[in-house]
């Protein structure tokens, strides 16, 4: 039985390759073009490896390429660096057992609660299993049934998260799902996460579309403005880190600023 994380990595390489020009690769643009993007064989000769072979990566067959081969389909699709990653991780092959929910220990339970600022602890499929008073009183946590309590069911799913996130609300949320892409990839055809993804398809009309585009970003710090019900708008920073008890564990934390005067 194929591993399909071959074919997530077959579908990323293509999703790239159809958003690139000739233009964007030095290559001349030829005879008109019936679809977007750069053909097979000019990828595998900007990568200096067999058409055959590029077929078959992208096909999601059962090959194993090898890093430097990783590495020059990288340069020859102008990968980001959070894409070179994702890349690699793909190609790597690894023994994993199905997915089981992650259980938080106690004294980071305790750290969780002790904070003044809205924390909560996610899992691998962005199950949210420890949050605070703070958090709960902006997110609104305890409301959820456990089985909804996942960031981006919260984020694309749940009535009222919309109006509490305003104009900015689908430029996150199409963030999200392109960082969590990074981890599902290489989760692909574990039946938990299968799960989360069918809900996630009943439950957000725009839900498709940011799939679709497999994009994939990194995790990284930043900024949201929040239209909240009770405390009005809210300016919060966040940032993420990893549990060293263990890893698979993030705990992320948001705190107020003081936005700079106006010059």
């Amino acid at each position: 039985m194929s591993d399909p994380r071959h074919a997530e990595l077959g579908n990323f390489l293509r999703s790239r390759r159809e958003k690139l020009t000739p233009q964007a690769v030095g290559l001349a643009s030829g005879r008109r073009r019936r679809t977007a993007g750069l053909r097979r064989e000019e990828v595998a000769e900007l990568a200096g490896i067999g058409v055959d072979w590029y077929i078959r990566i992208e096909q999601g067959r059962a090959v194993k390429p090898s890093s430097s081969t990783i590495d020059a389909l990288a340069r020859a699709l102008r990968l980001s660096r959070a894409e070179h990653a994702h890349l690699r991780a793909l190609a790597r092959e690894s023994a994993r057992k199905p997915f089981v929910r992650e259980e938080v220990p106690a004294r980071l339970r305790e750290l969780v609660q002790s904070l003044n600022q809205p924390a909560y602890i996610s899992g691998r499929r962005w199950d949210v299993l420890a949050w605070n008073a703070a958090a709960d009183e902006i997110f609104g946590f305890s409301q959820l049934a456990d089985e909804e309590r996942n960031t981006l069911l919260l984020m694309l799913c749940t009535p009222g998260v919309r109006r509490l996130f305003g104009a900015q609300w689908k430029d996150l949320a199409r963030r999200m799902v392109a960082q969590f892409r990074a981890t599902y990839d290489l989760w692909a055809g574990d039946p938990a996460f299968l799960d989360l993804i069918a809900r996630l398809r009943r439950g957000s009309r725009e839900f498709d579309e940011f799939w679709a585009a497999h994009d994939i970003n990194a995790l990284a710090a930043g900024e949201k403005l929040l239209e909240h019900p009770k405390k009005g708008r809210v300016r919060l920073r966040y940032a993420t880190f990893q549990a060293n008890d263990d890893p698979a564990l993030k705990l992320a934390i948001y705190y107020t600023f003081a936005s700079p005067p106006l010059r």
